[in-house]
């Protein structure tokens, strides 16, 4: 929590000499940098003091370990997303753009979807993400506890969508197979070891049944309209 918030001195020294000297904000942007370019999964405090030119034990004289390192990095790129949004044509808009600020949040970050809701790292940039999505709902007149169910509903949301997105962008290369051709192959295989499957699963098929369906873009756009839709209707109940 002190070096989210940077109370007190930071930890560490800077050192004269060819190397540059290290603190905490240097390592974090280093440790994002691992992060953005090859996944969580190979995040390490060996692999972010090898990009800076130093051991991964000479890290711990500024940061204790991994895990308040992916907390520091969590914050420190949640900064990247708008403090406020313009509510004078109403919340609705406002909360479209804060949306899809955040999807493509999520998708330029990809690895901050494995950082645990469950317990907030309680940052300040997680306020500030949070304050601003607020301060667009305050304008529903909804009162805090639906108003906090709406902002859950929201994060859950834009979050699962993103998950959707990133995993399948990552599938082709983790299985060597195209979106494409793996789809092609299981419909072969889906027509050989279940014939009838239409008769068996109509709703499924006429669900599916519309050339041009929704892709990932219209997919998140309808659902968002939707779930707006809901938060109308329950300003309009009152």
């Amino acid at each position: 929590m002190a070096l989210l918030w940077r109370s007190g001195e930071e930890p560490g020294e800077v050192r004269p000499g060819p190397k540059p000297g290290l603190s905490v904000d240097v390592i974090v942007e280093a440790a994002i940098e691992v992060a953005d370019s090859e996944g969580m999964a190979a995040l390490s405090m060996r692999k972010v003091g090898e990009r800076l030119g130093r051991t991964g034990m000479a890290l711990y004289t500024y940061v204790p370990n991994k895990g308040e390192l992916v907390d520091l990095m969590y914050d420190r790129v949640l900064a990247e997303l708008p403090a406020e949004y313009d509510v004078s044509a109403g919340w609705r808009p406002a909360v479209a753009s804060w949306a899809e600020h955040t999807l493509a949040f999520y998708l330029r970050h990809p690895w901050v979807l494995q950082v645990s809701q469950a317990r907030p790292v309680l940052g300040p940039n997680e306020f500030a993400t949070l304050e601003s999505v607020v301060s667009i709902l305050r304008g529903t007149g909804l009162g805090p506890r639906r108003t906090r169910g709406m902002v859950a509903l929201l994060f859950d949301f834009v979050r699962g969508a993103a998950r959707t997105v990133t995993e399948s962008r990552l599938a082709p290369s983790a299985t060597g197979v195209s979106d494409e051709e793996w789809w092609r192959t299981r419909s072969h295989l889906l027509e050989e070891v279940a014939p009838g499957f239409t008769d068996q699963y109509p709703m499924v098929a006429w669900v599916e049944s519309e050339d041009g369906g929704p892709g990932t873009a219209d997919t998140f756009a309808i659902g968002l309209d939707v779930l707006l839709d809901g938060i109308e209707s329950a300003v309009a109940k009152g």
